[in-house]
Order: structure tokens, then C-alpha cells, then sequence
């Protein structure tokens, strides 16, 4: 097994030359962001005024450090933070040509890792200095994913130890060891490394491994309490010596895998959470020690707790903890033969991001949105739109739909996730102005699909049009305002004539969405007429037009002086109210006052 990359490492870059190098291991490391210099146009997600002091807080934050930059830049950044090593996040210098990955500190904590991922990726080398894993090829404080260590303060005697070939002993009591078989053990010695699924002794000396060979099963009732969950687990784990970092995954039924009580537990355990179909679980009816009937007759399933642990380990795993019961749920625990791959159990709770991107452009798309895109398996979208994200979704599965697919494109995105894949669905702008997030809600209560009901759902925030069309105007959003769609393919036009007619009644800043198409030529002209009812026609106007994208325009006219044979289906319309002004320039500046000057008076 290789050793688990540390998540959301900071690349830090210095100049426009580290970027091509930067985006490459962005793709690589799991969650990671790319950090740069404000005011030198590098397309980073986060910008810094000054190098050092940003590394120092990035560095006292805990958050893993992979500078693409002179090593002795990151040391004299972290130089007066050093303090327990134990503690201190991973720090990789690399080369700008990716020839060489430095793990200046932390390298058991990760450091060493991330050096030998990168110099994968990029053919260079990683210079790994510390002696246990130069020598031994393993660091016994850096065990596999999924291992734990009991007491680490056991590792550094032990590999003195073995560094000076003194002989240590190895008791295996659960589970396999293999990345231990390149080290030569003793039958019998004073130190041992033990590979168990129990809790240390009283005054055990051994280097103490948990390996991942325990799936602990739950149950519970609908809306139980997670600290009723928590607690049961935990007492069951202590009274029966079972170490809680010997267990790979919280399994359970799939009609739990929206309770709350059991994602809490697998959080407080720091482990998957992982589900299992009723049939798969009732297959194991034979080798439940506590079958029930009225379990049955409520979930298709003589067991849940039991069963599930036992579809966990596989025919060969054993129960070694029957079910436990509190007010409302239940666990038990099972062991397998060798270490389980949380991946393979069952299936995670899918889950779907509704991501809107902005307009395009990098800098104007969201930190979250990017840390949705990120943890992200699959990607849902216009293929436009999936073009647009370049790098950050590479690696990624793409389903593609064109224009006109946005309801096959919301059904396939909720399909995906309730598969239990973690699914991203890109949408232009922001999700919830115009865009998918609706359509996919709609679905979820049109439908009443269970499975659907189920997945972990979010909506995550973008830049819409009417925000980027009114930061490059100026600030004609200043006071109250509204959106309009004209497009009446979904909506009769009969309503859009009463929202334009409301709107300017009202004296609204109006944003025009769907302006005009090949097939939609009238509207905007009428859109005009009604608004000119109640406007002078000296009103200010705005056309934007491909917004952060290649092409982008904004065009300034009036209401009167309006030609709408210059619109398109890329264009905002933004259309000013009563109290809209003008400022000269190049560009002129629009701006909507709420009234300060008045106040004053």
C-alpha cells in the first residue's frame, strides 16, 4: 500500500513560470489550491500580498505546504514557528522544472509522500533524508491507510533498533502485515511491533498497529440522537478491549445512509461510512447470532447491525461483537481476515453539488466551488461549460449533454449520486439564478424517488450574470432590482408582459435574461415598449455580453436609443430605474444611489 496523500495541500508559486508545474500537481493532490502573488495576473484560487508571511500563517493554520520555490524561502517563512515536530503540517520544496521534490519537515506526517507523488508525476527525484525510510523502507509512525498507531512514541526505539540490527520481534494477532516483509524479525526479542485489533495492555511495551480489519455495524431509528449512536459504539468497543482505530468503516443499510446519528459516528471515529442494499444484508441471515423477524418485517432484512458487518468482512470474517443494543440503535462488530479497502464495502452515500462556475473565468469562480469540483468523481454539464473548468476537472468522468438537455442533465446527475458517487453538476452563473438547481429540486419533489431523497445535496454559490455585468459597470445594483427571463419557452409570455409591467411600476433596475434568439426575435422589442411606459427614455441601458469569456463587451446606451437587433442570447440587458446615473469615461460608470445625498440634508 502506498501512504495517503495529505488533502488540501497549499501550492504556493512565486512567479507566472511555476503555474504549468502548479496546475499539474494540482490535478494530482487530493483537494489542493494554488496560492500566488496578488497584482502579477496569475490565474491562482488564492492571492497573497507578501510570500513569507502568507506561508507562516499557512504553515500555523496546519495546512500541508508544497512550495514551488527555493527551499530557502519556506524555511525562513517557517523557521520561527518550529517548535513540536509531532505537530508540524508537511512541507515539500520543488523545483520549478520538477526535477526535484525536497520534504523539508513533516516528513512522516506526509511530506515524504507528497515528495514521492510528485517526483512521480514529474520523473524527478524525491530526496527522502530520513533514515527509517531510506534504510528500512517503511516508517513504522507512517503506517498503510487505514492503520493506526497506538502509541507512537514506541516507533523511535524500536527503529533504532532495527537501524542497528538488534533484534525485535513481530506478533501478528489480526490481519496481515505485508508492508512490514522487507524488515528481517526476531522469534523472540525485548521490542515487539504487535499487529492487533485490541487496546494496549497495562504497561504494554510493544509498538502497538491497528489495522483495518473491524467494520462496525449500526442501526437505528429514524432521527435518532448521533450522541446516542456515538455513545453505544464507544461503550461497545471499550467493554469488549476492541480498538476504535482497528475499525475500517460504519456500515449499515442503505435506508440509513441519510441518518445523521450514523454519519456522526463514522466522523467521530474518522472513518467511511458505507451502505449496503437490504438483499445483500439478508443473504447474511445465516450467520446472524440475533435474527429478527420484526427487523424483517420493517426493512427486508433480519438484521441490520449484525448483517452489515458481516457483508463487511466477507464469508471468511468473523462476528466478534454480537449486537448491542441502546433506546434506538443497535451495533455489532466484525473481523476480517486482512485489511479492508473502505472503497470496495458496500457503497458511500452519494452525494450531488450544484456548482454554479460564474461566467467562466478562474478568478471569478468560488473557493467552494473549486473545493466541490475537486472531491468530485463525476461531472455533469454543458460541454461548454466543462470545457471552461480545464484542469480543475481533468481525471474527472465527463457526461456531456448539449443545449436543450437540461432536464436529462439534472435526472442523470441525481442518478449518479443516488449510485453513491460523489457528483458535481456544473451550471453557468450562479445554480439558483436561472440555473440547475431548481430543475433538480423540482425533480427530487416531482418525483418522490427515494433513492433521490437520500442523497447529500447541496447547492454551492456563483457569480451570476447580473453581478458581473453590474462590477464591470460600476454599481447599478445599488438599490432595489429584479430579474426577468423573456424567454417563454417555459413560461407563458402572458406572465412575463405582467412582470415587466410590475417592474417598471415599480421603478425596479431590471435584468433582462434570454434576451433574444434565433427563434425568440420579439420579445426584447416589447420587453422595451413596456418598459418605456413608465421610463424616460434617457434611462440608462447596459448590454454585457460574454462576461469573463474570451470576446467579452458591455455597451452603454439608453432605453430610447436601445436597438435590439445588437442582442443575442449571450447578452445581459440591464436597464436602469429613475434615479440611474451616468458617469463619463471610457468605460462609463453606471450607478443606482439608495439615497445617501437626500439623508444628508
Amino acid at each position: 500500500m502506498s501512504p495517503q496523500l495529505p488533502d488540501g495541500a497549499a501550492i504556493v508559486v512565486l512567479g507566472q513560470g511555476a503555474m504549468p508545474l502548479a496546475e499539474r500537481l494540482r490535478a494530482i493532490l487530493p483537494g489542493a489550491t494554488i496560492h500566488a502573488p496578488d497584482g502579477k495576473g496569475i490565474a491562482s484560487d488564492t492571492g497573497f500580498t507578501h510570500a513569507t508571511s502568507h506561508i507562516a500563517g499557512l504553515f500555523a493554520a496546519g495546512v500541508p505546504i508544497v512550495g514551488i520555490c527555493a527551499a530557502g524561502i519556506l524555511i525562513r517563512a517557517v523557521a520561527p514557528l518550529l517548535a513540536d515536530k509531532r505537530q508540524e503540517p508537511p512541507v515539500v520544496a520543488v523545483a520549478e522544472d520538477g526535477s526535484t521534490a525536497v520534504p523539508l519537515l513533516g516528513g512522516h506526517h506526509g511530506a515524504n509522500a507528497l515528495a514521492r507523488a510528485i517526483a512521480a508525476a514529474t520523473g524527478g527525484q524525491a530526496a527522502v533524508t530520513t533514515a527509517g525510510d531510506l534504510v528500512l523502507g517503511v516508517a513504522l509512525d507512517e503506517p498503510p491507510p487505514g492503520w493506526h498507531v497506538a502509541n507512537p512514541e514506541r516507533a523511535k526505539p524500536i527503529t533504532v533498533a532495527l537501524l542497528a540490527g538488534l533484534p525485535v520481534a513481530l506478533r501478528i494477532e489480526a490481519g496481515t502485515a505485508e508492508f512490514l516483509d522487507g524488515i528481517r524479525f526476531a522469534a523472540e526479542a525485548p521490542l515487539t511491533i504487535r499487529v492487533t485489533d485490541r487496546l494496549p495492555h497495562v504497561g504494554d511495551t510493544s509498538l502497538v498497529l491497528h489495522p483495518a480489519v473491524l467494520a462496525l455495524g449500526v442501526g437505528c431509528e429514524r432521527g435518532c440522537a448521533p450522541e446516542e449512536l456515538i455513545a453505544l459504539a464507544d461503550e461497545t468497543l471499550r467493554e469488549h478491549g476492541v480498538a476504535a482505530g482497528a475499525v475500517a468503516a460504519v456500515v449499515s443499510l442503505d435506508l440509513k445512509s441519510d441518518e445523521e446519528a450514523v454519519h456522526a459516528l463514522a466522523a467521530h471515529l474518522g472513518v467511511p461510512a458505507r451502505f449496503f442494499d437490504a438483499a445483500t444484508l439478508e443473504a447474511e441471515t445465516p450467520r446472524l447470532a440475533n435474527p429478527s423477524a420484526a427487523v424483517f418485517h420493517a426493512t427486508g432484512t433480519h438484521g441490520v447491525s449484525e448483517g452489515a458487518a458481516l457483508a463487511a468482512v466477507g464469508p471468511a470474517g468473523t462476528l466478534v461483537v454480537t449486537k448491542r443494543k441502546s433506546r434506538r440503535a443497535t451495533c455489532a462488530v466484525a473481523r476480517a481476515v486482512s485489511s479492508l479497502d473502505p472503497s470496495t464495502i458496500g457503497r458511500a452515500r452519494g452525494s450531488l453539488a450544484i456548482v454554479g462556475i460564474g461566467p467562466g473565468d478562474a478568478s471569478w469562480r468560488t473557493a467552494e466551488a473549486d473545493a466541490a469540483l475537486a472531491v468530485a468523481s463525476d461531472v455533469v454539464g454543458y460541454g461548454l461549460y466543462l470545457d471552461l473548468l480545464g484542469a480543475v476537472v481533468s481525471g474527472k468522468t465527463r457526461h456531456e449533454t448539449g443545449l436543450g438537455a437540461e432536464e436529462g442533465r439534472a435526472r442523470q446527475a441525481l442518478d449518479l449520486a443516488a449510485g453513491g458517487k460523489a457528483v458535481a453538476l456544473v451550471s453557468s452563473g450562479d445554480a439558483g439564478i436561472y440555473g440547475l438547481a431548481t430543475l433538480a429540486f423540482e425533480l427530487i419533489d416531482r418525483e418522490d424517488r427515494a433513492d433521490w431523497r437520500r442523497i447529500a445535496l447541496t447547492v454551492v454559490p456563483g457569480i451570476s450574470a447580473l453581478q458581473a455585468a453590474a462590477a464591470r459597470l460600476g454599481a447599478p445594483l445599488g438599490h432595489d432590482f429584479c430579474a426577468i427571463s423573456l424567454s417563454d419557452l417555459l413560461t407563458p409570455w402572458p406572465t412575463i408582459e405582467r412582470r415587466l409591467a410590475a417592474a417598471a411600476a415599480g421603478d425596479f433596475v431590471v435584468a433582462l435574461y434570454n434576451p433574444r434568439s434565433q427563434r425568440r426575435r420579439d420579445q426584447l422589442v416589447a420587453a422595451r415598449a413596456i418598459l418605456l411606459t413608465e421610463r424616460d427614455p434617457a434611462t440608462p441601458v447596459a448590454l454585457a455580453r460574454n462576461l469573463g469569456r474570451a470576446g467579452e463587451s458591455v455597451t452603454v446606451t439608453t432605453l430610447g436609443d436601445l436597438d435590439c437587433d445588437f442582442v443575442d442570447m449571450l447578452t445581459l440587458v440591464l436597464v436602469g430605474n429613475s434615479q440611474t446615473r451616468a458617469i463619463a469615461g471610457d468605460p462609463p460608470r453606471l450607478y443606482t444611489p439608495r439615497g445617501y445625498a437626500d439623508k444628508k440634508r
